[in-house]
Formats: C-alpha cells, sequence, structure tokens
C-alpha cells in the first residue's frame, strides 16, 4: 500500500485554519481525485500543526492520481487556509 502525505509544519508565526483546510481545500482536492477516503489530522503534540493522506493500492494508482490534480490551482488556495507550504511524502506501508 503507498501512502501519500501532504505534512505542514508547525513554525514559529505561521498560521493555518483547520476550519477551511478541512471543509473547503481537501473536499475540492479530494474530487480532483476522485476519492472521499482523505484522511485529515490535527496535530496536537508533535513537528505537524496537520496533514493529509490518501493511500493508493499501487505507486502507479498514485501517478494516475496525482496526473488529475490541477497543482497550481491548489498552490494558489494556499494562501487561504496556510502561511507555511506543505511537504509531501511517499510511504510504502511495511508489513
Amino acid at each position: 500500500m503507498i501512502r501519500w502525505t501532504v505534512f505542514y509544519p508547525k513554525t514559529e508565526g505561521a498560521t493555518f485554519d483547520h476550519d477551511y483546510y478541512r471543509d473547503k481545500h481537501i473536499p475540492v482536492f479530494a474530487a480532483a481525485l476522485g476519492r472521499s477516503d482523505v484522511e485529515v489530522t490535527r496535530g496536537i503534540d508533535g513537528p505537524h500543526e496537520a496533514s493529509a493522506t490518501v493511500t493508493f493500492d499501487s505507486l502507479d494508482e498514485l501517478k494516475a492520481a496525482l496526473a488529475k490534480l490541477d497543482f497550481k490551482f491548489l498552490a494558489d488556495d494556499l494562501p487561504n487556509y496556510s502561511t507555511v507550504p506543505g511537504q509531501v511524502q511517499v510511504s510504502e506501508t511495511a508489513g
């Protein structure tokens, strides 16, 4: 299983609008992927303010989903919820 995660690091002086991210940004992102299973987390303790994760059965499935995204639109929406850009990590589950 492949996980595609965007982490938003906690940064001094940064702002993050969790409500906008969850209620506005993520539904547009999920619809673009054709998915309804985007997991959104709000950091309580640790280095991240928030994250969003989508799982895929294979790397090819991830690549096909990412090809559907309008990255310019998603980047242009960033100032509506965060002053810090996200960091992407692709992972493979072990075990």
